[in-house]
């Protein structure tokens, strides 16, 4: 057995024979000062060339061979491979004709297994590759650690096994021979996988953010599927269009990265920080998000349908376009966020803040909506139609032109709300508070606004037919031109209010306050009921017509 010394003098040979091909790649002195600058100059245009040539090599090694790790230690050991070099290598191989794509795969991947494992660097001396590296470069005066080139080497074969896998599921017949899972294959005993994490702490241990920062480029498309990345730094990493699906998540700092047309169905991501994260097109279907930091995020198009955002903080996230059907964003902070054009139908979002939240043209019907802050929110052209918008704060919300139809408004607070031309049929509104609300040519037939206050709200032109008014203040209201016919307005309150040129056939006035109202052409016929109406010796611009009717109801008394 070769002891350290006869090692070091075959090495010391090895080296004089190549230290002179490979000058410009091994030519500079690295330390922690210099690392940074190191990774800004390689690959060099020799190394590049050479690793094209050892890849060729690599892929025609036939079977019952395999790639002599030693090679690999010595060429990838103090690189840093970057993806447009690796572009310009895959070019120019699948150019060639004698290029075996699936066989240096599984020469990659059988060294991936190996280093994983730990087997090269936890060998002994006579025996440990990084150990043999670490004295080639001190032949030439470049010092580096163990663990360094030993992450350098790993990181880079999967780098070159992350392409492989990349660009075979992108050309048919190599889709179903070359498929690789960084962080190993799930089985009846594992539902998750941990191996990608474990290189990630590894690779970590040399430098915060290592692992992102050599390999991020490149997890773009690969297969991630139940992998548990709990805790993991992978801030800025690149996960486009990969597959996530049932993959853990939790606590993972995720800020800025890319998850793109990413699949993470069924995914666990509660508590990770996705701020800044560009999540556009992504599936996040019934998703654990919950308490997660997605503020600032890009999520136009994402499909988080019957997703878990409770607690969430989306502020100031995009999210037009976003499926969020069926989702439960309770207690979530959507303040500033934008989501027009988004799907919540049947979303959960009991006392959620969408202040000032961008919701024109979004779905919301059969949205749970109680409790929450839609303060300032852009709902114009909305779909509310069956929501639940019970004891929530609509202070100031634009709903111009908005599907309130069937919507529960029960005691929601709508001060200074804009509901010009809203339709709000069919909505009940017990207890809501619509005082000086804009509702000009809203459509509130079949409402019941029983116990409303509508005090000096602007009703002009407003459909009120077979609405149901029991004891609503409407006193200085604005009804000029509405339509009131067949509604039932018994004890309403019209102090003051303008009733010039609106619409009371078959209304049902008992009891109701006439007092100072302005009654000017108003209209109305014999089916009118007027039994206990108070305050008509004070209403101004009452129709002759009506006077006469009501001294012959009177007299017949």
């Amino acid at each position: 057995m070769l002891n350290l010394s006869q090692v070091w003098q075959r090495l010391r040979s090895y080296i004089q024979q190549t230290s002179l091909q490979d000058e410009e790649y091994i030519n500079m002195t690295l330390s922690r000062e210099n690392i940074n600058l190191v990774k800004e100059n390689f690959p060099t245009q020799k190394f590049t060339e050479k690793l094209q040539n050892y890849l060729q090599r690599w892929s025609q090694i036939g079977d019952g061979e395999e790639v002599i790790p030693l090679e690999i230690y010595d060429l990838l050991g103090n690189a840093v491979l970057k993806p447009k070099s690796l572009a310009v290598i895959w070019e120019n191989l699948t150019r060639g004709g004698k290029f075996r794509p699936v066989k240096l795969f599984e020469h990659l991947q059988n060294f991936y297994v190996r280093w994983c494992r730990g087997e090269f660097i936890d060998a002994p001396p006579n025996c440990n590759l990084p150990q043999q590296k670490i004295l080639q470069l001190q032949a030439n005066n470049i010092h580096l650690g163990l663990r360094q080139i030993d992450v350098n080497t790993g990181l880079n074969v999967l780098i070159l096994l992350l392409e492989l896998h990349y660009h075979g599921q992108h050309h048919n017949q190599f889709s179903q021979k070359i498929i690789f899972y960084p962080s190993g294959q799930r089985d009846e005993n594992n539902f998750f996988t941990s191996q990608l994490l474990r290189i990630i702490n590894y690779s970590d241990a040399m430098e915060i953010g290592n692992f992102t920062s050599v390999v991020g480029a490149f997890l773009r498309g690969g297969n991630f599927s139940g992998a548990y990345l709990g805790d993991a730094n992978l801030t800025g990493a690149n996960f486009s269009t990969a597959d996530l699906s049932t993959a853990y998540l939790g606590d993972a700092n995720l800020t800025g990265v890319n998850f793109s047309f990413a699949n993470l169905t069924n995914a666990s991501l509660g508590d990770a920080n996705l701020s800044g994260a560009n999540l556009s097109g992504a599936n996040f279907t019934r998703a654990d998000l919950s308490s997660c930091n997605l503020s600032g995020a890009m999520a136009t198009g994402v499909d988080f349908s019957r997703a878990d955002l409770t607690g969430a903080n989306l502020s100031t996230a995009n999210l037009a376009n976003a499926n969020l059907s069926y989702a439960d964003l309770s207690n979530a902070n959507l303040r500033n966020a934008d989501l027009r054009g988004a799907n919540l139908s049947h979303a959960i979002l009991f006392g959620a803040n969408l202040s000032d939240a961008q919701l024109k043209n979004a779905n919301l019907s059969g949205g749970d909506f109680c409790r929450g802050d839609l303060s300032g929110a852009n709902l114009s052209y909305t779909n509310l139609q069956s929501s639940n918008l019970s004891d929530t704060i609509l202070f100031s919300a634009n709903l111009h032109g908005a599907n309130l139809s069937a919507v529960d408004l029960s005691y929601a607070k709508l001060h200074g709300a804009k509901l010009h031309s809203a339709n709000l049929k069919g909505a009940i509104m017990m207890g809501a508070d619509l005082s000086n609300v804009d509702l000009s040519a809203v459509t509130l037939n079949e409402a019941d606004l029983s116990g409303v206050v509508l005090n000096e709200a602007n009703l002009s032109g407003a459909d009120l037919r077979d609405a149901i008014c029991f004891g609503t203040d409407l006193s200085y209201a604005n009804l000029k031109g509405s339509n009131l016919s067949g509604s039932n307005l018994s004890g309403a309150t019209f102090n003051g209010a303008n009733l010039s040129h609106t619409n009371f056939s078959y209304t049902i006035l008992g009891g109701a306050d006439l007092s100072d109202a302005n009654l000017a052409e108003m209209i109305w016929n014999e089916n009118l009921e007027w039994n206990g109406v108070r305050g008509l010796e004070t209403a101004v611009n009452v129709p002759n017509a009506l006077k006469d009717r009501m001294k012959q109801s009177h007299n017949q008394t």
